[in-house]
């Protein structure tokens, strides 16, 4: 146990790097750390650091295994399971696919263009930008494991209830009749060598933090600004663990916001250090990415209204339910 704690502590959370961030703040620009200027100095600037460094080794290895699984082999693994079986599937593909929910829409097109169920689809699309492996680790390196096994395990549950939902439903015949016009072409995958997957992992690593990178720097400035400026006062007043409504309004503030989970985690963590409820913050940290405004918009390209709203109702009731039951429950995993 000692040596999990030291790993966890120094290749996770990178306290080491704190310590170094701690030193560079004090005894470079000659800020106290415990000052308001000082902390947000060394906050943005360790936070950043680690979520890149982080991001970088795990977005690598989880493209390199993912270069295992390219769309048309995923298709042909969901197309041999029916049911919710199938949904649970779509959400557990959707964990190594470390996309955002605008990015995730177009292999939504293509597995429904290639015949998946429609639910199989969207248990995939609820999933991908919400639950993926590097959330798990980042999730770790800020709160701790207990949390982060718990938010992956809420997420995965949503996203085969919200799947067999609109399986059940037969919503086959709100999607746009375009989708279903032109079949996938069965192309042969190539064997790949073990140079082509690291290429491949590299450029993976580079197209995502150049997507990315702009909205971690945001979220680690919000998180900065809460952590340290923000009187408690004020963030109690909204978002108190005593207010009933905390959750609904965390909940409906991200749906306009647009972030990857990298940028949203660092708020959440200024949030709960205030005091917010664990499930406030989450419900906030879910409502930005799998209920963003400009994925709503691009989905509403492929499907009808009547789809989208189902979708939309379906995963923000969820994660609202989701969110009182970790403020209920949360002091079980903190």
């Amino acid at each position: 146990m000692f040596i999990f704690a030291w790993l966890n502590n120094q290749l996770l959370k990178m306290e080491w790097l704190s310590d170094l961030v701690k030193a560079l703040t004090e005894n470079v620009f000659g800020l106290d750390t415990s000052e308001k200027l000082g902390g947000s100095i060394h906050f943005f600037i360790y936070d950043v650091l680690k979520i890149f460094i982080l991001l970088s080794v795990l977005i690598f290895t989880i493209s390199y295994i993912q270069s295992f699984f390219p769309p048309e082999r995923t298709r042909k693994i969901l197309g041999k399971y029916k049911g919710v079986s199938a949904n649970i599937l779509g959400a557990l593909l959707g964990t190594i696919t470390p996309f955002c929910s605008c990015s995730s829409i177009p292999l939504f097109i293509g597995f429904t263009n290639a015949g998946l169920p429609i639910g199989v689809t969207f248990s995939f699309l609820i999933s991908s930008p919400l639950v993926d492996l590097a959330s798990i680790i980042l999730l770790a390196s800020i709160f701790n494991w207990k949390i982060a096994v718990s938010y992956v395990l809420v997420g995965l549950l949503l996203a085969v209830i919200g799947g067999t939902i609109i399986s059940k439903a037969k919503m086959e015949r709100y999607v746009e009749p375009f989708v279903f016009s032109n079949r996938m072409i069965e192309v042969e995958h190539n064997k790949l060598t073990a140079k082509d997957r690291a290429i491949y992992a590299k450029d993976q690593v580079t197209d995502i933090v150049k997507r990315v990178w702009v909205y971690i720097l945001i979220g680690v400035g919000i998180g900065a600004a809460i952590h340290n400026w923000i009187p408690n006062e004020v963030i109690s007043a909204v978002l108190g663990q005593d207010k009933w409504y905390s959750v609904l309004v965390a909940t409906l503030i991200g749906v306009p916001i647009y972030a990857d989970i990298f940028g949203t985690l660092p708020i959440a963590e200024a949030l709960v250090y205030k005091g917010v409820g664990l499930g406030t913050a989450l419900s906030f940290m879910m409502g930005v990415t799998a209920l963003s405004l400009p994925s709503l918009i691009m989905l509403k390209r492929v499907v009808k209204a009547e789809l989208l709203l189902v979708f939309f109702g379906i995963v923000t009731i969820g994660i609202i339910i989701i969110g009182y039951l970790f403020n209920i429950l949360g002091f079980l995993i903190i």
